[in-house]
């Protein structure tokens, strides 16, 4: 299946190229902006196959920045057959506000049938592929949902940027607001369709046993709404930011969710820092690109769905989840690794394959080789002897401590228009208690 849908996605950047060579005629001219549409596709057995429409609007002006734009607009409709979806608009600007202020700005609406949950701590929590194995030989299955939630999550976000008397040194100031819906998967949902044998059977996952038993405090099991304020510096000397070539980005930020903005069941703050830097070892051909980064709660407490939002400046992501998966460490399970504290760190080679222009249009290949590494270094805190009678504490809880995860892999990227860059990841788990591996299909590089 895996390589159904790299096939599948390769074809459809084909069919982009095509597109964009046909209809972007503004662009060729050396006009004043560009527009590229593709589809959204994929297919989970269980979520079923994907759809929808994605595109990113750049207008150049009069291309005195130029490969920079004056102003990005992004865009975002898909869904899935069972139900999950995304619906997100971005806008980005350096030049429409006075005194070189940057603004940032998402709308999104994102619905989750299935999102990865394995309790908390990395490690400390125990994984066992065989409970989500339906192979009819298993004797030890639950249900291929054991280990996901549904949530439902409104965000809206602004972030402002002011450069500072230091060169490329910026202040930034955010608002965000967060709503989340959360509760178990809806199962008949899930089965709708479905034949009797490939039906999901009516048991409680691990966040259903969580709630029941209180380890999941009944005023945050259901979700809720965080107002949240962010304040933090930027230093940024890239070169060029959708593909740069040397440079450094670093950020102090500080996220706050005070109880004066409404948040009565949680007020707590957090701090992330974050550091990345990229090393041309030969000149615009291989570039050695590296980020390290750290996250945790420094006052209050952090409800449970929260501890797997990662702060950052860059509040495009639609998938800002903890440690695991596409964003954070490929090859290794969705917030597989959540704490109230972690660290983490991302090292690639990036070899630049090909730089052409066909149609007028400009077009780089680049393949990546990449290692991933994470860790919590300050643990959630919650009551493991809550474990109901007939429990056994080795079905759920593993090491008393976590230690260091880690993955590997390579990657494909196809940098169209130089400012849409079109990425294909594929990552391996070194630890089996992570996963086996993952397939990423999507826009711009990690970092």
């Amino acid at each position: 299946m895996r390589t159904l849908v790299l096939v599948i996605s390769l074809a459809f950047l084909l069919i982009a190229n095509s597109l964009l060579a046909q209809s972007n005629d503004s662009i060729i001219k050396g006009k004043q902006h560009s527009f590229v549409p593709l589809p959204a596709v994929s297919f989970d057995s269980d979520l079923g196959f994907q759809y929808g429409l994605l595109g990113s609007y750049n207008y150049y002006g009069d291309r005195s920045v130029y490969p920079e734009y004056k102003w990005h607009i992004y865009g975002e409709w898909s869904r899935f057959t069972k139900g999950s979806g995304t619906n997100q608009l971005f806008f980005d600007s350096k030049y429409i506000m006075p005194y070189g202020l940057r603004v940032t700005a998402d709308f999104s609406l994102l619905t989750e049938k299935a999102l990865d949950f394995y309790g908390f701590n990395g490690f400390e929590s125990a994984y066992f592929p065989e409970y989500e194995d339906d192979d009819e030989n298993n004797l030890e299955y639950a249900s291929r949902m054991y280990y996901r939630i549904e949530r439902k999550l409104l965000r809206l976000a602004a972030d402002f940027q002011k450069p500072l008397a230091i060169n490329n040194l910026r202040a930034l100031l955010g608002y965000g607001f967060f709503d989340y819906k959360i509760g178990p998967v809806d199962i008949n949902k899930m089965n709708d369709g479905l034949d009797e044998g490939d039906r999901l059977p009516p048991v409680d996952g691990l966040y259903q046993k969580y709630a029941n038993w209180g380890i999941l405090s009944g005023e945050e099991a259901d979700g809720g709404a965080i107002n949240s304020i962010k304040l933090g510096l930027v230093y940024d000397t890239r070169d060029y930011e959708p593909d740069p070539q040397r440079g450094f980005w670093a950020e102090a930020l500080v996220m706050t969710v005070p109880s004066f903005l409404g948040n009565d069941e949680a007020a707590y703050t957090k701090m992330a820092l974050i550091f990345r830097q990229y090393v041309p070892v030969v000149q615009n051909k291989l570039l050695f690109a590296y980020r390290l980064g750290w996250q945790g709660t420094i006052d209050g407490k952090a409800p449970f769905y929260m501890q797997s939002y990662m702060v950052s400046s860059n509040i495009k992501s639609t998938k800002s989840d903890m440690l695991g998966g596409a964003k954070t460490m490929r090859g290794i399970l969705r917030n597989r690794i959540v704490g109230d504290a972690v660290t983490y760190a991302n090292l690639e080679l990036r070899y630049r394959v090909l730089q052409t222009s066909i149609a007028g249009t400009e077009l780089g290949l680049t393949v990546s080789g990449f290692y991933d590494a994470g860790m919590v270094t300050n643990p959630v805190k919650f009551n493991k002897d809550l474990l109901p009678e007939g429990e056994q504490y080795t079905d759920y809880f593993d090491q008393k401590e976590d230690k260091l995860h880690a993955s590997y892999g390579i990657g494909v990227h196809v940098d169209i228009a130089r400012n849409l860059i079109l990425t294909v990841n594929y990552g391996l788990a070194a630890d089996k208690r992570d996963g086996d591996s993952g397939l990423y299909i999507g826009i711009g590089f990690l970092f």
